[in-house]
């Protein structure tokens, strides 16, 4: 039997996690969030939320890889057979996102060139759209490719590509170690020169200060579930793939804890370099902090651009250091989210890394072409908002649910953790998995399914931003319904040459 690949360090494989978690949401979506949700207060059902369902869920995944030693849908297959699909679904949502994700990065790196000599101009917003995607085109038509993107986007894929090709510990580990202490010093950087500037302390007054009115509102906690959710790279299949490479002997739950901490500790840290960065351009324009608040690529692209215009001295510094930042952020979670399917055609087809890298890693590169022409921003949006909330969001509850409820396989894990982890996992794991996570998880989808229902009356087409039906059936639920329909196909698929009893439970194996 070939020998699964390995972490070389416990370092390297926390630093590869926390590099999969922190990502570009991290930046330009959690402090928006936080605002909106009750400022300081925010942090009562964020922190619940960690501990409820965030590191809850990370260590079932750390487990399941751990002990079942395999991709997830090789994970899912030796759980039980049936249960396969649910691997390649998730999977199957990592390759969409690999496939625009790589995009962003790739606006990243030009922003990062722009920012030296403030090419932006005044009018940022003007800039993004016209001047650097070319958005000429009405949503659904594609138009021709967009240079200042194509050329990055090549550079993205041939680093990522080229990391993979390395392997886990000689690739994703020495790259890891890399990225993320460069990623954490270049955000010190920028949070402590935030904070020196005019109108700082008004922007983190706004962006601290607590409304606990909010905390009796349900959608504030579904808010906080739906961050934790989405930030730590849950029912991505990442996590699944990362701790089947983890030696026999692992502490499974510690490693759950300082991933999920040290996720929550960037989202802070950019939480106060943003509102910092908000609160100098609140003054700057006579305004309050409240009236610039922004999240997203607006945030990244337009208003933070607007900011380093009126940076006090070394202006292109600041912007390339919050750019570069961004692209690394970028960087380490792409190469997670590209390893899933990597693993995944390599454990079912049996063919080498290389070939798993060229074929799974260059269809992804391919299309993310797409992407990268003048109507690419309108794919991307619609492509993004479907595969998050019909995808990752209804895998992470059909996991739960199945893991808990079905294959009632949370007690199973739980001795297998504890067999190796230091903090002994008791009923909280247990009521969290079993009660709290499945209940908030499948609320959410019930809001979110209740959320699109309104929109019917709040655009004009009654789709999602107001788009053609024909562009959202194609552009957004075909897009989600494929992950799953692939998933089906691929694990109806026959595997090649697994060694017999490897599909069977592998802990009987390491028992021996």
């Amino acid at each position: 039997m070939e020998t699964r690949s390995q972490w070389g360090t416990r370092a390297g494989f926390i630093m590869a996690a926390v590099g999969s978690a922190v990502g570009l949401g991290n930046i330009w979506r959690f402090p928006a969030v936080a605002y909106e949700n009750g400022g300081g207060a925010f942090f009562i059902p964020y922190l619940f939320a960690l501990l409820t369902a965030g590191i809850p869920i990370l260590i079932m995944e750390f487990t399941m890889g751990h002990k079942y030693r395999g991709s997830a849908p090789l994970t899912y297959k030796r759980i039980n057979k049936k249960t396969e699909f649910i691997g390649w679904w998730a999977v199957l949502v990592s390759f969409v996102i690999s496939t625009y994700y790589s995009v962003i990065i790739a606006w990243a790196i030009s922003y990062s060139v722009f920012s030296i000599n403030l090419s932006w101009g005044a009018d940022t917003e003007v800039f993004l759209m016209n001047d650097f995607l070319h958005r000429t085109v009405e949503p659904g038509q594609i138009g021709s490719l967009v240079p200042g993107v194509l050329i990055p986007l090549i550079i993205v894929w041939v680093v990522v590509l080229g990391i993979l090709f390395k392997g886990v510990k000689r690739g994703i580990e020495i790259a890891n170690r890399i990225f993320i202490p460069a990623l954490v010093i270049i955000f010190l950087i920028i949070v402590i020169r935030a904070i020196t500037l005019d109108g700082a302390m008004d922007g983190l007054q706004t962006f601290f200060a607590p409304d606990f009115s909010k905390i009796l509102d349900g959608e504030v906690w579904v808010a906080a579930y739906g961050q934790i959710f989405f930030s730590l790279s849950i029912a991505f299949a990442i996590m699944i793939t990362y701790s089947s490479y983890l030696p026999k002997k692992s502490d499974i739950t510690n490693n759950a804890f300082i991933t999920g901490f040290g996720n929550s500790s960037f989202e802070l840290l950019a939480g106060i370099g943003v509102f910092s960065a908000l609160g100098f351009m609140a003054a700057q324009s006579g305004v309050g902090v409240e009236e610039v608040v922004s999240g997203g690529v607006g945030l990244a692209f337009v208003v933070f651009p607007a900011i380093i215009n009126e940076f006090p001295g070394l202006n292109g510094l600041f912007g390339f250091l919050f750019f570069a930042s961004l692209v690394l952020a970028g960087l380490t979670s792409l190469m997670s989210i590209t390893e899933t399917y990597v693993a995944g055609l390599t454990d079912k087809f049996k063919i080498s890394r290389s070939k798993a890298v060229l074929f799974g890693g260059g269809i992804a590169a391919i299309i993310s072409l797409l992407f990268a022409t003048q109507g690419g921003l309108f794919f991307l949006d619609a492509a993004d908002y479907f595969i998050n909330q019909f995808g990752v969001a209804l895998i992470g509850l059909v996991e739960v649910v199945l893991i808990a409820w079905i294959l009632r396989k949370v007690k199973d894990l739980k001795t297998h953790a504890n067999a190796i982890s230091d903090i002994r996992l008791g009923w909280w794991w247990s009521l969290s998995l079993n009660v709290i996570t499945p209940l908030v998880l499948g609320y959410m989808m019930f809001d979110l399914f209740r959320l699109n229902l309104m929109k019917q009356f709040d655009t004009e087409t009654g789709n999602y931003e107001g788009y053609a039906d024909i562009f959202i059936v194609f552009g957004g639920w075909f897009v989600a319904a494929a992950a799953l329909i692939i998933g089906i196909v691929m694990a109806a698929t026959k595997w090649r040459s697994e060694a017999k009893g490897v599909s069977e439970h592998s802990e009987e194996r390491e028992a021996k």
